[in-house]
C-alpha cells in the first residue's frame, strides 16, 4: 500500500521542519525500493501550498509548491509544519482545508507551531503537544485548552502526533515510517540518512 504525505506549505514556514519530514519519507521510499522490489513504493510525498505561486520559507529560502489546496488529491498523512504561523492562523480557508483534509487522513501529524494550526482547525481540543516555543511569549497563550508539554519531544495521540522543533520532526517522522510501514525500513532509512535516530519521545 502506498500512503500519499501530504506536507503543508506557507510563507515563513520553517524550513528544517518540512524539509526534514520531507527527506525522511522520500528516503523511505528509496530505501523501501531496495528492500523490496516488487513490492509498492511505501510513500508518495508531496508539498502542498494554498495557492502554486512562489513561497518564502523563514530565512528566505523560496520555494513552489508541488500542489494547490484544489490539485493535491488524496492524502492519507497530513503533515503541518511550525514557523512563523500568525498569517496563517487569520486565513479561513488555510484553517478550512486543514480540517477538511484531517477528516479524511489516516493520521495528521505536525512540527513545531503547526500544533496551533491544527487546534485553530479544532483538531487536537485538550490533546498534549510538545511545541518549540520562541523565546518571546509563543502562541500557546490563545489555545489555554492544549496541555504544552514543554519537557517532552514529541507526543502521539494515535491519529494525531504532534513533534517539537528543529530535528525532533525527523525523529517524529522515522517514528511514523515505523508505524506504517514497519521497524525494519524506519532502521534501513535512518542509516541511510547517517541520522542518529532518537526514538524516545520523552
Amino acid at each position: 500500500m502506498t500512503r500519499n504525505i501530504g506536507i503543508y506549505v506557507f510563507d515563513d514556514v520553517e524550513v528544517l521542519d518540512f524539509a526534514g519530514p520531507y527527506e525522511v519519507f522520500t528516503c523511505a521510499t528509496r530505501v523501501g525500493g531496495k528492500l523490496a522490489p516488487d513490492a509498492p513504493p511505501p510513500f508518495r510525498v508531496r508539498t502542498i501550498g494554498r495557492t502554486s505561486a512562489l513561497l518564502r520559507a523563514r530565512a528566505g529560502l523560496t520555494i513552489f509548491p508541488e500542489a494547490d489546496f484544489g490539485g493535491g488529491g488524496d492524502i492519507d498523512v497530513l503533515i503541518v509544519p511550525g514557523g512563523v504561523i500568525d498569517a496563517e492562523l487569520a486565513k479561513p480557508d488555510v484553517v478550512a482545508w486543514i480540517a477538511a483534509a484531517a477528516r479524511d487522513c489516516e493520521l495528521v501529524a505536525s512540527v513545531s507551531t503547526g500544533a496551533f494550526l491544527l487546534t485553530q482547525a479544532g483538531l487536537l481540543g485538550e490533546q498534549q503537544v510538545a511545541p518549540r516555543n520562541e523565546p518571546a511569549a509563543g502562541p500557546e497563550a490563545a489555545f489555554p485548552e492544549l496541555r504544552v508539554q514543554g519537557k517532552r519531544r514529541w507526543t502521539d495521540n494515535g491519529a494525531i502526533v504532534a513533534a517539537g522543533g528543529a530535528s525532533v520532526g525527523i525523529d517524529l517522522s522515522l517514528h511514523l515510517v515505523e508505524r506504517l510501514a514497519g521497524r525494519e525500513l524506519a532502521l534501513a532509512t535512518a542509516r541511510q540518512m547517517d541520522y542518529d535516530w532518537n526514538k524516545a519521545c520523552g
